[in-house]
């Protein structure tokens, strides 16, 4: 095949990405009844992998053999991804939430840290052979999870490249973590009607969430700008070039790296592992700087194009014929959850912490912006962005939180 006949390829099945994709988003802000009650059940993202993985097989429409779509995507726009999240972060507004809020949140983050390595252990010493997989494929396939629950569907696909998944496990992973999170929150958004006996169960105040509701109720006169032609250059320019020093870093940390022994720790010298720390931590040191104010500039607009792009390109690259193959995930990610759930009970009861606080302290992780202003509402709608502010904490924790619960999941998984 020539250059001119690949390029080709690629310009065809970026046409029907982005009609795909455009299709979602069009159709998720419906009023009609059926698309209501599918996006109601079905998230848009998973759709954003779905149909793709459809094209490719059985339509055969997308073929994704020698296709360079999926490295560019995952070099170059997931990244900035990443850095157009961390950037607008309000760490001023995340800390006025108070102390029971930050508390809650975190420990949400330590139960899926731990409850990893715990359902890794459970899976691979008391139900031996549930899942027809190396202990090396498990637990890397399983940090996409860590990713997800942690920060989002960027953390999430950043854990799949730095561990290299499986395209079809990942498919796999991808709905499991979607049955899961999902029964969650609708747990959640039920007992939300019975806030007030649980509060008295936990002997919580309750009378905080009050003051809470009219601190944000004050908060929400901010508006979105509409950006001229150079700010959204600007805040291109900002997503783009921390890529570029992202990679340029990248590259000078493996000159570094050179022949040294890493041992366990071999990805640490991979170079999208690098990329992807390197990026993170440039969007999180600018998210201190007057350039925080490029978020007003459509940040989480083009992050979100950039995320959906990436899931895109990894659904063509599923085989839908094998995605069905490792359903014991599902017991994984049930124990996986019921110790997250158990840790924040116990620091909630501990720190006589408001129900609120652990709904949308564990939906700021599970969840992630998507969901968390969802669950938040269900208290009361002033409080939706609470679940924001909390969420978007979860952007910054996600790719150093998720690569620790990976690295215990692997030490869990070889340990015999």
């Amino acid at each position: 095949m020539s250059l001119d006949a690949k390029l080709a390829k690629d310009a065809f099945e970026l046409g029907i990405i982005l009609v795909v994709l455009a299709g979602i988003f069009v159709t998720a802000q419906s009023k009609h009844t059926f698309w209501k009650t599918l996006y109601k059940y079905v998230p848009a993202i998973l759709l954003a992998a779905l149909i793709p993985a459809l094209l490719h097989w059985p339509v055969g429409l997308i073929t994704p053999e020698n296709s360079r779509l999926y490295f560019w995507t995952s070099r170059f726009l997931l990244p900035a991804a990443l850095v157009l999240l961390c950037l607008g972060i309000d760490f001023k507004g995340v800390f006025s939430l108070g102390p029971k809020a930050l508390i809650l949140f975190l420990a949400g983050t330590l139960g899926i840290v731990i409850g990893g390595p715990i359902a890794v252990l459970a899976v691979v010493y008391l139900m031996p052979g549930l899942i027809p997989l190396s202990p090396d494929e498990l637990w890397r396939g399983l940090s996409t999870i860590a990713g997800s629950w942690i920060g989002g569907a960027a953390n999430m696909t950043a854990m799949k490249e730095i561990f290299k998944v499986d395209s079809t496990l990942w498919g796999t992973i991808m709905i499991i973590d979607v049955i899961v999170s999902f029964t969650w929150m609708s747990i959640l958004l039920y007992l939300a009607n019975f806030s007030g006996r649980i509060d008295r169960w936990m002997k919580a105040d309750g009378s905080s969430i009050q003051s809470l509701v009219e601190r944000v109720t004050a908060m929400q006169g901010k508006t979105v700008r509409i950006p001229a032609i150079a700010a959204t250059l600007t805040l291109l320019a900002v997503a783009f070039g921390c890529v570029g020093l992202a990679h340029w870093g990248a590259q000078s940390i493996l000159e570094l790296l050179k022949g040294k022994k890493l041992g366990t720790l071999n990805w640490l010298g991979d170079p999208y592992f690098l990329i992807i720390v390197l990026a993170t931590t440039l969007g999180l040191a600018l998210s201190f700087t007057k350039l925080r104010k490029l978020e007003s500039s459509g940040a989480s607009r083009f992050s979100t194009i950039f995320i959906y792009l990436m899931v895109a390109m990894i659904g063509m690259n599923m085989n839908l014929q094998k995605i069905f193959d490792n359903l014991g995930f599902l017991v994984v990610g049930i124990i996986w959850m019921l110790v997250h759930v158990l840790v924040l009970l116990l620091v909630a009861r501990w720190v006589r912490a408001p129900f609120f606080f652990v709904a949308v302290g564990s939906q700021a992780n599970v969840g992630g912006a998507a969901s968390a202003p969802i669950v938040a509402a269900a208290f009361h709608p002033a409080l939706a962005p609470v679940g924001v502010l909390l969420s978007v904490l979860g952007y910054a924790l996600g790719t150093y939180a998720a690569l620790l619960c990976a690295w215990l999941m692997e030490m869990a998984a070889t340990s015999g």
